[in-house]
């Protein structure tokens, strides 16, 4: 057996070890004012899993195309009258409120008719086609994974480490992301809730040179891995906000998105964060027989409007939009004929929804061409490769080069401009000269984060009190020259005025931040 394949599943946070280790240390993360260097690296992305296939027909509704989707779906078809307009040839399903909002505003972009050749209309297959980013059954390693593994050789041995202290990924949930699966492990951390204590043993398993002794030295470095970062996650989680009104709690989905915003607010510098939302292999009952607007795709469709939009609202009030974008997929779409069971069966290629501040704000793609003929079991044809927009999403998120995401799939990928805006490529000589120093979120509780430029010079940073005396040197060291990214703990400050003092011999600047305790 293959370490990876052994520890491929394995959720350590959610099980219990049936055995324990003895004097094992791990040291832990401290609650510090830390600096990193990090312009793309800074970035966080969100990738939202709808398991089931969603019914992209009835949730990107081609208006141009409404008589004969009447024809082919008329017991499942929204009324057209009920259908959100975004543009003069698309709607959204009337439960995506949120959604429809947030496209007025130029916060969601559409992909249309995503998909792969010769789709598998198998959940368990199409699903593993997405999340490893091949449809080459050899290849067991997903595409996030492949992209961390190029970054971070060698992991998990030696991690987490000062540099780089938490997970890079989080599963949320008590299942480990097939998408983040790398060489020699799973990138994904789970966390079911943030704010619980995770210890699933101690101790120390020597390697005694066999194969059981080999085996039982990872399981131990896994094992300190899950509680170091167990650690680090729940310090993030208390020390962060959720801020948004807008969070129903009892949405499971609105609830881990409040968790993700806590958790990067908090200082967490996870770059990936999984989430999954079930139900949406509707072959029945998709819509209520005697309304179509309404029924468990409806009600799975707003689950998903109504927590994107919450989070969303969230982390614009916290300051923290320019740092996130969102991706939704599906492992297919459904077939563009209805059944008698006012559901949808398996079919293929379906949209995929972008969100945030970053994004390419329109639709991606023509609309799909439906025929007035029903043919048996069609689904919509793929025009745009999911692998074109996971490479895109990576080349101008994460900054990499196209070559370097190339390499990353076996399959000849195309580049859509799907962010834009706040796109790595930014001249970072420009941006560095032009960007004043800020600290957010302003009012803070317990975390803030400052974000300055510099040239290649040492910078040292002061926070004086509301009369001008300096209360603690926070930091002071050499930079190069760019964007940096400050953490502040701020929670052991009493609430009043303070200011952050950053002395450089390219200039110096001060910023007014309020604390307050709630």
């Amino acid at each position: 057996m293959k370490r990876r394949t052994f520890v491929k599943n394995v959720s350590f946070s959610s099980i219990t070890i049936p055995f324990m280790f003895n004097n094992l240390k791990w040291e832990a993360v401290q609650n510090k004012l830390f600096d990193y260097s990090r312009s793309a690296e800074d970035r966080v992305l969100i990738l939202i899993r709808l398991n089931g296939g969603n019914d992209g027909l009835n949730t990107l509704i081609p208006l141009d195309q409404y008589d004969n989707l009447m024809i082919q779906r008329p017991n499942v078809l929204i009324p057209q009258g009920f259908i959100i307009p975004i543009t003069d040839t698309n709607g959204l399903h009337p439960s995506m409120t949120g959604v429809a909002s947030m496209f007025n505003d130029g916060k969601v972009s559409v992909i249309q008719n995503v998909g792969y050749p010769e789709q598998n209309r198998s959940h368990f297959r199409s699903l593993d086609i997405w999340s490893y980013g091949s449809t080459n059954q050899e290849i067991s390693t997903g595409w996030m994974g492949r992209y961390l593994d190029s970054v971070y050789p060698g992991y998990p041995e030696n991690y987490p480490n000062e540099e780089n202290p938490d997970p890079f990924a989080i599963s949320m949930g008590y299942e480990v992301s097939t998408t983040c699966q790398g060489v020699m492990s799973n990138f994904s951390h789970t966390v079911p809730n943030p704010h619980d204590d995770i210890n699933v043993g101690n101790g120390t398993a020597l390697n005694d040179g066999t194969y059981y002794g080999s085996h039982m030295e990872y399981l131990s470095t896994i094992i300190a891995q899950t509680n170091a970062y167990g650690t680090r996650v729940k310090q993030a989680a208390d020390q962060g906000n959720s801020t948004s009104s807008l969070y129903d709690m009892n949405n499971p989905l609105s609830v881990h998105m409040s968790y993700i915003a806590k958790m990067i607010s908090g200082g967490l510098k996870t770059k990936i964060y999984v989430v999954n939302i079930n139900g949406f292999d509707t072959h029945a009952e998709q819509v209520d027989s005697s309304d179509t607007t309404v029924g468990n795709h409806a009600k799975l469709l707003k689950t998903l409007s109504d927590a994107v939009k919450s989070f969303q609202d969230d982390i614009k009030l916290q300051g923290l939009e320019h740092r996130v974008v969102g991706m939704t997929f599906s492992e297919f779409g459904r077939q563009i004929a209805s059944n008698a069971s006012f559901g949808t069966d398996h079919g293929d290629a379906a949209p995929l929804f972008l969100f945030g501040t970053c994004i390419s704000s329109q639709i991606i793609g023509p609309n799909p061409v439906i025929s007035d003929q029903i043919q048996n079991q069609a689904g919509l044809n793929m025009q745009i490769d999911f692998r074109d927009v996971y490479a895109s999403v990576i080349k101008d998120w994460f900054g990499v080069d196209e070559n370097a995401v190339q390499s990353l799939f076996d399959y000849p990928v195309n580049f859509y401009t799907v962010l834009q805006g706040c796109s790595a490529g930014i001249n970072e000589e420009i941006k560095k000269k032009s960007l004043a120093a800020i600290v957010y979120p302003n009012p803070c509780v317990n975390t803030a984060h400052l974000k300055f430029s510099c040239l290649n010079e040492k910078v040292q940073i002061i926070l004086n009190d509301s009369y001008g005396k300096t209360i603690k040197e926070l930091f002071s060291k050499e930079l190069k020259a760019g964007v940096h990214h400050v953490e502040l703990e701020t929670k052991s400050l009493s609430e009043g005025t303070y200011f952050v003092i950053i002395n450089k011999k390219s200039k110096n600047e001060e910023i007014k931040i309020i604390k307050r305790n709630h």
